[in-house]
């Protein structure tokens, strides 16, 4: 089996070679927007024109195989009504943490695993509660230049672990890969379960 990572992301990247998982990065343009009002719905909708890019690059230059697995993603932070995805600038990122401040937000990651010209598709919610931010906090949480990658305008498993009071659900989600359903996934599709 032969496994494609959809995507650029450095945490899906180190997600993947920490468990040994042998990978090969291959992106393609794919439209990131998307009207869908439900959070689940939106970053699934976002992962499968991802997958689907990735295939069609594939195919069109005869690297696709019967055993090419394509992994794709997308995440978002949602907060009280508000979609919160990489921030634009400085100011931005600084208003999104302001909003997460004392309160519980949710990280959605989209998943689509395409093989043998099937889809599966699925998304992952975790809760994740910060603490009552300071402006100085955020401030010099942003001048660390962390926030200006990430979904939600933090980072996790980076500097961004001392915002956080707590999580419920996947770590893996929030960092951007919800890693156990998708080997869980993988192992389904390629009968490795049985």
């Amino acid at each position: 089996m032969q496994l494609i990572l959809a995507s650029n992301s450095p945490r899906r990247r180190d997600i993947l070679a920490d468990l040994g998982i042998p990978f090969t990065v291959r992106t393609a343009d794919a439209d990131e927007t998307c009207s869908l009002e439900n959070p689940a719905e939106r970053v699934a909708a976002i992962a499968v024109r991802k997958c689907r890019a990735v295939c069609n690059a594939m195919t069109n230059d005869g690297t696709l195989t019967d055993d090419t697995l394509v992994v794709a993603a997308d995440t978002l932070v949602y907060c009280e009504g508000a979609f919160l995805g990489k921030p634009h600038d400085r100011e931005d990122a600084k208003n999104m943490l302001r909003r997460l401040s004392g309160r519980e937000h949710t990280v959605y990651t989209g998943v689509c695993i395409s093989a043998h010209g099937k889809e599966t598709v699925f998304s992952e919610a975790t809760k994740v509660k910060f603490f009552d931010l300071t402006d100085k906090e955020i401030a010099d949480y942003v001048l660390s230049g962390e926030p200006m990658d990430k979904a939600g305008a933090y980072g996790i498993q980076g500097l961004g672990c001392t915002l956080v009071e707590g999580i419920g659900g996947d770590y893996f989600n929030v960092v951007g890969l919800p890693v156990a359903r998708v080997v869980r996934e993988i192992k389904k599709i390629t009968g490795a379960e049985k």
